[in-house]
C-alpha cells in the first residue's frame, strides 16, 4: 500500500479561499473546526445546524469541510453518512446522530483523525489567508 495525502491541503486551501470570500469573519471558524474535533464527529457535524440561523456564511463554512471529509473517506473506502437534515427537524438529527455514532470504531477513528488533519491544515491556510 503506497502513501496518499488524499489532497487535505489543497481541499483545505480551496475551503479557506471560499470561506474569505463569502465573509472574511468567517474565517475563525477554522480555529474553532480544529477544537471541535476533539468532541467527536457527531459534534463536529452538528455544528453547522446550530450556525444555521443567525451566522449562514459560518453555517455553510462547517458543512462544506463536513461535505470535503465525507468525499475523502469515500476515496479511502470508508462511508461517512451525510443526510441533508434541517436544523428544525428533530426526527432527521438524531438518525443522523445515530448513523454517526454506529459507525464501526474503527473507522470512526481513522474519519476523526482525517478530520483532525483537514483541520489543521484549514487553520494553516486561515493564518495565510486571514488580514
Amino acid at each position: 500500500m503506497s502513501w496518499d495525502s488524499y489532497g487535505l491541503d489543497q481541499i483545505a486551501q480551496r475551503l479557506v479561499l471560499a470561506a474569505k470570500q463569502r465573509d472574511e469573519d468567517s474565517l475563525n471558524q477554522g480555529y474553532k473546526m480544529r477544537m471541535a474535533t476533539a468532541y467527536g464527529l457527531e459534534r463536529f457535524w452538528g455544528e453547522h445546524l446550530r450556525l444555521e440561523r443567525k451566522e449562514p456564511e459560518k453555517s455553510q463554512y462547517w458543512k462544506e469541510t463536513w461535505d470535503a471529509l465525507v468525499k475523502v473517506m469515500q476515496r479511502a473506502g470508508i462511508v461517512v453518512p451525510n443526510d441533508s437534515v434541517s436544523a428544525a427537524d428533530v426526527t432527521s438529527i438524531q438518525t443522523m446522530s445515530e448513523k454517526l455514532w454506529n459507525m464501526s470504531l474503527q473507522d470512526q477513528r481513522l474519519a476523526l483523525a482525517v478530520l483532525t488533519q483537514l483541520c489543521d491544515c484549514i487553520v494553516w491556510w486561515t493564518q495565510r489567508y486571514k488580514n
